[in-house]
């Protein structure tokens, strides 16, 4: 684990130079530049508010007919899924997609999951500071609870670089993997109470959700972001030792297969 820091540590510029290269990348000849990685999600946000407000603002502590609380919900869970859905997701094919620079020069492979956790973290931030900003807009108070936030973030970040780099490894040997978790990311989402309240679910679907890694988080941020209340403790605090061993386990596996990665590519 020491070696594995110390590279990173002597490779940092290699990684920051990346992740800047990966940013110009995906939004090059785009006239909204960055400002799509806010936009999309925010967009999504509207329609769910749009379709379902009616529905479900009454739920919600805030009260009858809360339509902006609901919203307000609404994008306080989709912030940190669309963290987690993109590490996972870009995770999937990271090292199948940078097969050519892994082929052509010596460095760290354990660097390209930091890359594209990297790359992840910035979109995060672009979409908080969005958030937040809405937010004030919609006369909802930013209270000394937010600085909760980056202890959320970064429980969900371990379990996102667990699963993510476990994936990783097995989609370069088994590329059927990344076609299955396009499914499973779509009922995972579904399964996580980001649309609706999970009071809304019968009994037995509340179980579910309860054993849901993400949920936590998620519920963690709804709290501090609308309802002004502390987060989950006790599940938070699972989550985070489950993915810390979850992700020692993730950079063993890493470890072993990290020789065969280039000549399986």
């Amino acid at each position: 684990m020491n070696q594995m820091l110390l590279a990173l540590w002597r490779y940092r510029h290699f990684m920051i130079s990346a992740i800047k290269a990966d940013l110009r990348t995906r939004f090059n000849r785009s006239k909204l530049g960055a400002s799509w990685m806010i936009l999309q999600p925010l967009a999504q946000v509207a329609i769910y508010a749009i379709v379902l407000s009616s529905l479900l603002a009454a739920r919600l502590p805030a009260g009858k007919g809360a339509h902006l609380s609901y919203a307000v919900y609404l994008i306080a869970g989709m912030v940190p899924w669309s963290l987690f859905a993109e590490v996972v997701s870009r995770s999937l094919t990271m090292f199948v997609d940078n097969a050519g620079l892994m082929k052509k020069i010596a460095f760290p492979r354990i660097c390209i999951p930091v890359i594209t956790l990297g790359g992840a973290l910035v979109n995060h931030a672009l979409l908080l500071m969005a958030t937040l900003l809405i937010i004030l807009i919609t006369n909802h108070p930013v209270t000394w609870l937010i600085l909760w936030v980056p202890v959320l973030t970064m429980a969900l970040l371990v379990f996102a670089a667990a699963l993510g780099l476990v994936l990783g490894v097995i989609n370069v040997f088994v590329r059927d993997v990344g076609q299955v978790m396009n499914v499973v990311l779509q009922l995972w989402f579904w399964m996580t109470p980001i649309v609706y309240v999970a009071d809304v679910l019968p009994e037995q679907f509340q179980r579910v959700v309860a054993f849901n890694p993400v949920a936590p988080v998620i519920q963690g941020y709804q709290n501090v972001l609308l309802f002004q209340q502390m987060p989950p403790f006790v599940r938070l605090g699972l989550l985070l030792v489950g993915s810390l061993v979850f992700l020692g386990l993730a950079l063993y596996m890493f470890r072993k297969a990290a020789p065969e990665l280039v000549d399986v590519l």
